[in-house]
């Protein structure tokens, strides 16, 4: 395989990205830990994390994905005994916050929370799996398709169930949806996804029902206790519970809707948002830069995201694809998560806005990411549509 090591290779444009998305978050964090209910100074911690990823981004890019493939059962293994430690640990070094057991906590380093780099993991281990069955089944079939599903769904049963049992329910959405990006590429007939995929989303609309119209059921023989559903009553009707559990979308439909089109301007807010610096900092940007400001933070996301597609179609690798589309799933599917919970259009969950929110091991984790990417760019020649055929889903 030839490699073109020089700047040419480096990507720049992905450079770029990450800059800009650097400075929108050092001004909004700057900005909502002005009216924190903590003492930290988030700002100078978030440019440490930042200054930590540039260097796992420069690690990562050391390393060819050739190896990467080879060492994904280690990742996918590390990531797991993480978990697995995270839920044997004692309060002390694992306590529980906002009912959650999702962290470990060093003393004078902070806290690290392993599901943020198991994600991605987890992505090198499904992109191995996909590569390694169509290298040893050639001629498809739907035995063998029911075959590769198997494996991916195992593979990622087995982290889900440790995440849920956390409970971090955001996460293991975000789990679910690296394992539907990577099965819509895998190759796998469309005679098993459209049964497969309408079966979850009938589910799922089952679900929804019975929390809305028949709760007292799912207490009654599903054990789930009624306060389970706040969730969802105060996405559907905030202002009916702006007291409890609606309380934060409130604020944020507040804050982002007095932003109108130009917003208020940096510093000059006036609506107080909880947790601003870490899940709801898409409301700082749009009560103080508006529609406009919100606009261009989305617009960013969409080049970021059309960057990583065009990453996956040039790449001459197979595995290099199916890694770039975990990730393309990963990112997606935090940044419709995090804006669309502060506008109402989906329920509230603990979901960063990747590289803009507050947070070490999520920057961390994306950095991570983002270096594969860099590492795919630089030791690959591109070959935009070439002629080598891929299974597609038939």
């Amino acid at each position: 395989m030839r490699t073109k090591k020089n700047a040419d290779q480096f990507d720049w444009t992905l450079t770029l990205l990450l800059f800009l998305f650097f400075l929108i978050s050092s001004a909004a964090i700057y900005s909502a830990q002005a009216s924190s209910q903590y003492g930290k100074n988030f700002l100078i911690l978030q440019v440490f994390w930042y200054i930590v990823g540039a260097a796992i981004i420069s690690l990562t890019l050391l390393i060819d994905s050739d190896q990467y493939r080879r060492l994904s059962w280690f990742f996918y293994g590390f990531g797991m005994l993480l978990l697995v430690a995270l839920f044997i640990a004692p309060d002390s070094i694992a306590p529980i916050r906002n009912g959650a057991k999702s962290w470990f906590i060093f003393p004078k380093l902070g806290s690290i929370q392993p599901s943020e780099f198991v994600k991605t993991f987890l992505i090198l281990a499904l992109s191995k799996i996909i590569t390694g069955h169509h290298e040893q089944h050639p001629d498809k079939s739907l035995r063998t398709d029911f075959v590769l599903l198997l494996k991916l769904g195992v593979t990622t049963a087995a982290p889900l169930a440790l995440i849920m049992l956390q409970p971090d329910l955001g996460t293991g959405m975000v789990f679910l949806s690296i394992l539907t990006g990577l099965i819509l590429v895998s190759g796998i007939s469309w005679k098993i996804i459209l049964p497969l995929f309408s079966s979850g989303v009938s589910f799922g609309a089952l679900i929804l029902y019975f929390v809305i119209q028949k709760p007292d059921l799912l207490e009654k023989y599903l054990k789930v206790k009624s306060y389970q559903f706040d969730r969802i009553y105060s996405w559907l009707d905030p202002a009916g519970n702006q007291t409890n559990s609606g309380y934060h979308l409130m604020k944020s439909l507040t804050a982002i809707g007095s932003g109108l089109v130009t917003g208020k301007g940096f510093g000059k807010r006036e609506v107080y948002i909880p947790e601003g610096h870490t899940d709801f900092i898409f409301s700082i940007i749009g009560e103080e830069y508006g529609f406009v400001g919100g606009s261009l933070v989305i617009g960013l996301f969409f080049l970021l995201i059309y960057h990583l597609i065009k990453t996956a179609l040039e790449t001459n690798d197979p595995f290099n694809t199916y890694v770039c589309t975990g990730i393309v799933s990963m990112i997606t599917f935090h940044v419709f998560q995090n804006i669309g919970m502060t506008i109402q259009v989906l329920p509230i969950t603990g979901i960063p806005l990747p590289f803009i929110s507050y947070g070490g091991s999520s920057l961390m984790g994306n950095m991570f990411a983002m270096g594969l990417i860099y590492s795919i760019r630089y030791h690959h020649r591109n070959y935009m549509f070439s002629t080598e055929k891929y299974p597609l889903s038939s």
